[in-house]
């Protein structure tokens, strides 16, 4: 039995719900894969706080409609489509996705949607090649550590510096 207009609004609903908690939105195909395959991508993804939503491409088209920030979705939208919807770490999620590609061989990347612009896989890629928050996070911290560190080195050696000179001084005038 189909699902009735009700069940086609409710799911049009929470796809858009989805997408505006969404950074990233990917378009894969997933013909072949077995529900087995299926919850091992999601479960992936999930540690990358991305969703997988499989659904009809005519319900993305409606929740996508007139959104002009994932409007160019719709050019991804044929056969059988998943959604990979990232809500924080793109580099992550992407990466997720490739290592599962890798072992199953089976999907298919199509393209993308980032702040209303369509990324082609040459473009997600570069993304998946951007370190990580917490890595950008750690390198910042990491100069700002190192910057401190010279400093405090410095003013420490100006005493020791003014001491020496001090007593280079004094040993020159008692000689």
């Amino acid at each position: 039995m189909g699902k009735t207009l009700e069940d086609k609004k409710e799911a049009v609903t929470q796809l858009k719900h989805l997408l505006s908690e969404s950074q990233l939105a990917l378009v894969i195909d997933y013909k072949g894969l077995t529900v087995a395959e299926i919850t091992d991508l999601r479960k992936r993804l999930r540690a990358q706080d991305t969703v997988c939503k499989v659904t009809k491409n005519t319900l993305m088209r409606i929740a996508v409609d007139g959104d002009h920030r994932w409007q160019p979705l719709t050019e991804f939208l044929s056969d059988s489509s998943a959604f990979l919807l990232v809500k924080e770490n793109m580099g992550g999620a992407i990466k997720a996705y490739q290592d599962f590609q890798k072992v199953t061989k089976k999907t298919e990347l199509r393209g993308g949607v980032f702040e209303g612009q369509a990324l082609r896989e040459a473009d997600i890629k570069a993304i998946s090649d951007l370190p990580s928050k917490d890595q950008l996070m750690a390198q910042v911290a990491g100069a700002i550590n190192g910057v401190t560190t010279k400093i405090a080195l410095g003013v420490k050696e100006v005493p020791g510096s003014l001491a020496r000179a001090i007593k280079a001084i004094s040993e020159q005038e008692a000689a």
